[in-house]
């Protein structure tokens, strides 16, 4: 099954903040490129009652649904690739079962003929390995807002928190509670 324990960090920042991590971080070997998440929910919130998140990402390399659901070492993202055309449907609110995320959903009680599109978030991305990590600074916009965010992903939390204190305390950032891009970009709705 396309299954993964994500382990990540992350931190909302300022525009100064941000400017100040591209100065910071050795952007010189770095990624770019841009991604649109398009968001899932039931009327009733039924993913968001359950802690979980449903989305499809678009990027040049295609479109991938993503549901992520809590898990004791950080987050389970279940994956399936989507074609256009199939990405379409979904996005056309003729949402249909898909192999390894329609199961997820049948073990969650939650019917996927009431899932509705609700819009779509545009970032920019940023991407470098760093100390055995990978470092993230997204640039975002959805409904009228911007946003910037440090995200860091590990393949253990005593890594990954060690980095992400280092990075913080180096740039003088202040540790802010994280709230995930679904959860923004429902907030402005």
């Amino acid at each position: 099954m396309a299954r993964e324990i994500e382990i990540e960090f992350k931190n909302l920042l300022t525009k100064v903040e941000y400017d100040k991590l591209t100065t910071y971080l050795p952007l010189q070997s770095s990624t770019h490129f841009r991604q649109i998440n398009h968001y899932f929910e039931t009327s009733d919130f039924s993913l968001k009652n359950k802690g979980a998140a449903l989305r499809i990402r678009e990027k040049e390399s295609g479109y991938v649904l993503t549901l992520k659901q809590p898990h004791p070492d950080g987050l389970l993202e279940t994956h399936d690739k989507l074609s256009e055309e199939e990405a379409m449907r979904w996005l056309n609110n003729q949402p249909f079962e898909t192999e390894f995320v329609g199961k997820q959903l049948k073990e969650c009680n939650i019917s996927i003929e009431k899932l509705r599109y609700g819009g779509a978030l545009i970032t920019d991305r940023t991407e470098l390995v760093y100390h055995n990590t990978l470092v993230v600074l997204d640039h975002s916009s959805y409904n009228g807002k911007e946003d910037y965010e440090l995200e860091l992903e590990a393949t253990n939390w005593e890594l990954g928190n060690q980095v992400f204190q280092e990075i913080l305390e180096a740039c003088s950032i202040a540790k802010r509670a994280p709230i995930s891009k679904i959860q923004r970009f429902y907030d402005t709705l």
